[in-house]
């Protein structure tokens, strides 16, 4: 016999169900804290890229070449190395919410610089300082310190589900801060005949101020982000963490090492150097191939191939980053059933070939097929990158690891804009693409080959367990 109470409860569990694979229920009852970080990312992202859309076209704008705007790229993120380097070394000594309230400051005072002057130095200068980011992306070391706490105030099984909207929330920031950049400066040029550098410094302004919201946000984060005492104790004494589950699980009873199946991180404190030398490589190697494409290149290949305006130039990459933060709901859901580095290789290959390609069309709906197919499956391996390295790494040396890495990926990134500007000037842009697209594709295959099947395998949270035991 038909039950209502029955439909009722059944599209109720299908429901929850779907909020679950999607993560959703996850990050609904996240901490606040959790919350703050993801709303930080937002609007630092929105800022990032705002900025990002106009800057190549803003710095030839004023009078610059192509070459030296690849140095003006590479010497940033160079710059930033250093910045990063020593921020993340001691994030956790000087306090985490110090460091990112400090890289607020210096965005808002970078933001203003941009806004009033048009000298070369100067405006690298807070560039250097202020973070503002080439590629679109994260630079700077508020993504290490944000990883870092969200993987200490979230449980392992569950950190997948948060890195997931924590990069997805940052590509929805790109999408919008993109968007509503191009179609302001053509409103300003449009309807009030500004120029078109006046018009950009209304943009770096804006940026000035998202900085400046982003200090109040930090200010609402509690001293549960900040690494306590107890995790600074020796790992052989913890009970019950993630650096445990790693390491291996004790008997309660007796204090010794339950016999299990070995895996590369079984031994993680001994093979520490070794993983974090090959996880160096691969990364650096992917960064390298990001310079030569960063997003900053991409919007002007496409403004100077096509001539197009700010406004469809905003649309079109608003478009492309909507469709990758959607794409990115998908790979927690892939992640939990093939792993983080199987989900991240068999996503982010497709992109690489994608990238390749987006150079050869010589007509735009071509092109841009490419790069929203690129697009589809971009960022599909940022999240379960995350989880990766979050499991990978020990608790108490992960801030410090993750902003050395953090460090080499950016140095790595840093050498290819000034390649790809002097290819530009020497009428061989697209090439820096496609060389970019070959070298993620060698990234992905030494991925897969150094550490598909060699990961811990996935803790089911209770609740999950329990619902099997119920089937």
């Amino acid at each position: 016999m038909y039950s209502p109470n029955v439909s009722y409860h059944g599209a109720k569990s299908s429901l929850t169900k779907i909020w679950n694979e999607l993560g959703l229920i996850t990050i609904w009852q996240s901490s606040l804290d959790v919350k703050l970080l993801c709303t930080q990312r937002f609007i630092r992202l929105f800022a990032y890229g705002g900025s990002t859309l106009i800057l190549a076209s803003y710095l030839s704008a004023r009078g610059i070449t192509d070459d030296r705007i690849g140095l003006f790229m590479t010497l940033t993120l160079v710059g930033d190395v250093v910045i990063s380097f020593f921020l993340t070394l001691f994030a956790d000594a000087m306090g985490r919410r110090a460091v990112l309230a400090f890289g607020s400051a210096l965005m808002v005072a970078s933001g203003v610089v941009f806004a009033i002057s048009g000298n070369f130095w100067i405006l690298l200068t807070a560039a250097i300082f202020g973070v503002i980011s080439p590629s679109g992306n994260e630079i700077g070391p508020f993504r290490a310190v944000e990883e870092s706490t969200l993987a200490h105030l979230t449980p392992h099984e569950l950190l997948s589900d948060v890195f997931v909207w924590y990069s997805l929330i940052g590509n929805a920031g790109t999408a919008i801060g993109m968007m509503v950049c191009g179609w302001t400066i053509n409103f300003l040029q449009s309807s009030k005949e500004w120029s078109y550098i006046p018009a950009c410094q209304v943009i770096f302004f804006i940026y000035a101020a998202v900085g400046g919201l982003k200090f109040l946000l930090t200010l609402g984060l509690t001293q549960k982000v900040e690494i306590s005492k107890k995790e600074q104790t020796p790992r052989t004494q913890q009970r019950g963490t993630e650096t445990e589950s790693l390491l291996g699980h004790r008997d309660t009873e007796q204090g010794i090492q339950e016999p299990r199946k070995k895996s590369f991180f079984s031994n993680i404190e001994r093979g520490l150097v070794p993983l974090v030398i090959r996880l160096v490589i691969l990364f650096g190697l992917d960064s390298f191939a990001s310079g030569l494409a960063s997003l900053s290149w991409m919007t002007y290949f496409f403004k100077r191939k096509f001539d197009l305006p700010e406004g469809k130039l905003g649309s079109i990459f608003f478009t492309s980053s909507v469709i990758s933060a959607i794409s990115m709901l998908v790979a927690s859901s892939i992640a939990k059933r093939i792993g983080n580095v199987k989900t991240m290789v068999f996503t982010h290959l497709p992109s690489a070939i994608c990238l390749a390609l987006i150079p050869v069309p010589t007509i735009l709906p071509l092109a841009l097929t490419f790069l929203i197919l690129r697009a589809c499956s971009q960022n599909m391996d940022v999240a379960p990158r995350s989880a990766f390295l979050a499991a990978a790494l020990p608790a108490d040396r992960r801030t410090a690891i993750m902003g050395a890495i953090n460090v080499v990926k950016t140095s790595s990134q840093s050498l290819g804009p000034l390649i790809t500007g002097v290819l530009a000037r020497n009428h061989l842009f697209g090439a820096s693409f496609t060389l970019a697209g070959i070298l993620k594709a060698i990234y992905d295959i030494g991925m897969l080959i150094s550490f598909a099947g060699k990961e811990p395998s996935r803790q089911m949270p209770a609740s999950e367990e329990g619902q099997e035991e119920e089937q």
